[in-house]
């Protein structure tokens, strides 16, 4: 099994510059008030395709070679891989095919067709999804690219974190004490891990999970991969399970896996709209819902937030559901 390393890291970052944007760090005066913390927000929700999944799929896609390129690529995703992957694939001119589950946004489906992707829908659970995934591609014979499983995309996920340190460190005055980002299948928490142990191993770094979908958390608890097949949430990015390389990072450098509520985070997106008029989805919203849980252990510190995606369906908004 190979682990990407931080070189891999900065390659990435020299191959996937040109498509994909520096995105901002903001802040805000209210939630530091409400926290007690200093928060810094990374905000991938304005990344190209709405999504910090970009970043690793860019890096896969163009470091193909042009043979392996012509037979395109396929993977599986609920939505925000499948549309970053779309979006690349794009961009180099070669077929996208997808699978995702039939109940994955819809704003998520138009992104990855409107990208030129093409979807093959499955059943929402792990199995299905990878039994329906083998079968599309062995008719295409594609390059799998894995949403989180793959060396390439969590080197192009650790770009964010370098982004990150460079920006608190030319504009917001040093560096952090935490980073936090939500986890699911662990892309972007081992990216994170990647980049900080090799550029800041003192920043402590938290990953943040839907109560109803705590397989990571209990996985960390028990000191080895626990995949649930099918979980229910809101947070419809964080479903999907750890695997060998994901775990890998997770075990070896997150501190701390949090946990929030179905309300918690709905609340948590709502007030961010709200207060910072910051567009991201339910799963992006899990870190600042952990921060808001658990305000002791964040007082006093200066905390990254990782905004991971904005990829929202305007007319499904979790507040406008009963």
């Amino acid at each position: 099994m190979y682990i990407p390393t931080f070189q891999d890291m900065l390659d990435a970052h020299d191959r996937i510059k040109p498509y994909i944007h520096r995105t901002p760090v903001l802040t805000s005066s209210y939630f530091n008030e409400l926290t007690g913390a200093e928060l810094f927000f990374k905000c991938e929700n304005f990344q190209k395709a709405g999504a910090f999944k970009v970043r690793g799929a860019s890096n896969a896609v163009f470091g193909l070679s042009d043979e392996d390129a012509a037979k395109g690529v396929c993977t599986h995703s609920s939505g925000n891989h499948a549309l970053s992957l779309s979006y690349a694939a794009g961009r180099r001119g070669i077929p996208c095919n997808v699978v995702m589950p039939r109940t994955a946004p819809e704003a998520k489906k138009a992104a990855v067709r409107g990208y030129g992707g093409i979807i093959t829908e499955c059943e929402p659970s792990t199995t299905n999804r990878e039994e329906v995934f083998a079968q599309v591609q062995a008719a295409t014979g594609g390059d799998f690219v894995h949403p989180y499983n793959d060396p390439r995309v969590i080197a192009g996920q650790g770009t964010c974190s370098r982004e990150f340190l460079e920006q608190m460190a030319q504009e917001q005055g040093g560096g952090l004490d935490m980073m936090v980002a939500p986890i699911g299948g662990g892309g972007m928490i081992s990216g994170t891990c990647l980049t900080l142990s090799h550029l800041a191993p003192d920043i402590k770094i938290i990953a943040s999970e839907p109560e109803q979908a705590d397989d990571a958390y209990r996985s960390f608890k028990a000191g080895h991969i626990i995949a649930d097949d099918a979980p229910v949430t809101i947070a419809d990015g964080l479903k999907v399970p750890l695997k060998e390389r994901t775990w890998h990072f997770v075990s070896n450098h997150v501190s701390e896996i949090l946990t929030a509520s179905e309300q918690e985070i709905i609340d948590a997106m709502k007030l961010t709209w709200q207060r910072m008029k910051l567009v991201m989805e339910p799963s992006c919203a899990v870190p600042l819902a952990t921060i808001l849980k658990n305000k002791e252990l964040f007082a006093g510190k200066r905390v990254g937030v990782i905004v991971t995606g904005g990829n929202v369906d305007l007319d499904m908004l979790p507040w406008m559901l009963s």
